[in-house]
């Protein structure tokens, strides 16, 4: 913005002239389009009539145009209390929410906000979905993540599509930031969660339609957030020791302004906040009021949302993950992972899921499908537990031998199940009574300090009446007594 007394003072007045009984007509234009197009009509028509009196004075005439715009639109603000869209400063535009717009995405929300629009869609994944972060600090994981596009045709523009630039990387870190405290921690909720914003329409305070969106759209996916969270952008006109304080300003106000103040929050409080001033300072006063009146436009905004979602849905989407996290004992996560990765594949592969395990023994399980969930979980369970005396199992018999039998009750444990211990009646051979291949149900009655796990067929058999408890019938008993084989089939 330059002075007008800057320029020419006859090329000034006489486009002061021509402008001063059409810029009201104009400023008055609610749609901001609709608004430019008038505007840059009368443009062209003054350029067309100066241009023979001031020839080659394009720039300078655009440039006294958009100093008089600016000028009465602070005028306006200041002294009659009329924004260009004809809002008192303290109103807000009308609002339209449609949580769950996209019916396949795990979450969705569209917010709009007079001329801005924001289109939210959120992603349910597990750990291994996160962010990877390398800096100068080191490595870090995110697993929450907002996105945010600002794509040409939100403001009417055709141009080259590229990667994030300052605005897109700037404005999805505010977002983010304003709402990560309502996020429910890891261990309420194990997903990784990425919400994308994209900006279909904008005129103005884009950023904190994507924290009203995204806010909207994890209640809509079901993530037991703490609380909703809106976001408003508040602006400044402050001249000749005046000043009023703008709630929701507009692209324009922002442009032709003294400050943009962003504040996003609860019900109970502010969750982030940026400020960008176009002035000297601003006084504590002048920021206190500010806060104040973003707290009403706040608590407003609230209530709309809560009025279309209240709070987060029962249940997730029926395309979303289901996460099951167990612990185990570290010590049996290589159990779990095989020779170089292949028994944890196997299950994958087997239940159509998703398995992640951390060095402190979590493991997240994760599938569309809860049969696929409850049969990995079997097949972990069944890896990673140990024979415990008293338990009866239904085992597999791997291996006869003249003193008994192993059985495989346990991925990766066997047990004796010594001939003494099959029958109530003398037993002269293993094999009248088992043979390899056959599925028995045995009882756990000793597990020796080394981990050798002692089995019993006959504690399950019905007692034949009369029968006496026999004692082994040779040190084969003392001396094989205990045998066993652990074996981790990885």
């Amino acid at each position: 913005y330059k002075p007008t007394n800057v320029l020419e003072p006859e090329l000034e007045n006489a486009v002061k002239e021509l402008v001063a009984d059409k810029i009201d007509d104009i400023l008055a234009i609610g749609e901001k389009i609709s608004r430019k197009k008038a505007m840059g009509n009368l443009a062209d028509s003054i350029i067309e009539n100066l241009q023979e009196k001031f020839p080659e004075s394009e720039s300078s005439i655009l440039e006294i145009i958009s100093n008089i715009e600016r000028d009465k639109m602070r005028e306006m603000i200041l002294e009659k209390n009329i924004r260009i869209d004809n809002r008192g400063p303290k109103d807000i535009r009308n609002i339209k929410i449609e949580p769950g717009f996209l019916k396949r995405t795990h979450g969705s929300a569209l917010f709009t906000r007079g001329e801005t629009q924001a289109l939210a869609a959120l992603t349910l994944g597990t750990k291994m979905d996160e962010q990877k972060i390398e800096d100068l600090e080191g490595e870090s994981f995110k697993s929450f993540i907002l996105h945010y596009n600002f794509p040409p045709y939100s403001v009417g523009e055709v141009r080259r599509a590229t990667g994030p630039g300052r605005r897109e990387i700037g404005h999805g870190a505010l977002a983010e930031r304003a709402l990560r405290p309502v996020v429910p921690n890891e261990d309420m909720f194990p997903y990784t969660i990425r919400i994308v914003s994209d900006i279909l329409e904008s005129n103005g305070s884009s950023s904190m339609a994507s924290v009203c969106a995204g806010s909207l759209c994890m209640m809509d996916a079901g993530v037991p957030t703490k609380s909703a969270v809106a976001g408003i952008a508040m602006g400044l006109v402050m001249e000749n020791g005046k000043h009023k304080i703008l709630s929701d300003i507009l692209g324009d106000e922002d442009h032709m302004g003294d400050m943009d103040f962003k504040v996003a929050g609860t019900a109970e409080g502010i969750t982030a906040f940026q400020m960008d001033v176009k002035i000297t300072g601003v006084s504590l006063d002048i920021l206190r009021e500010a806060l104040e009146q973003a707290k009403q436009g706040r608590e407003y905004i609230l209530g709309k949302m809560n009025e279309a979602l209240a709070e987060p849905r029962d249940q997730l989407s029926p395309y979303a993950p289901r996460i099951i996290s167990i612990k185990i004992d570290p010590e049996k996560i290589g159990a779990i992972i095989g020779t170089g990765g292949k028994t944890v594949r196997s299950i994958q592969d087997a239940t159509n899921t998703t398995i992640s395990i951390e060095d402190d023994g979590t493991v997240q399980i994760a599938s569309v499908s809860a049969e696929g969930l409850e049969t990995a979980l079997k097949m972990i369970e069944e890896l990673t537990t140990e024979a415990e005396i008293g338990q009866v199992y239904e085992g597999k018999v791997v291996r006869i031998t003249e003193f008994g039998a192993f059985v495989q009750i346990l991925p990766n444990q066997d047990g004796l199940l010594h001939i003494s211990e099959l029958e109530h009646s003398r037993t002269n051979d293993v094999r009248d009574v088992l043979k390899i291949g056959d599925m028995v149900k045995v009882k756990v009655i000793d597990i020796s300090e080394d981990g050798k796990v002692r089995l019993s067929r006959k504690a399950l058999l019905p007692k034949p009446e009369g029968a006496d408890d026999r004692k082994p019938r040779d040190s084969r008993y003392r001396r094989d007594n205990g045998r066993s084989s652990s074996r981790n089939r990885r």
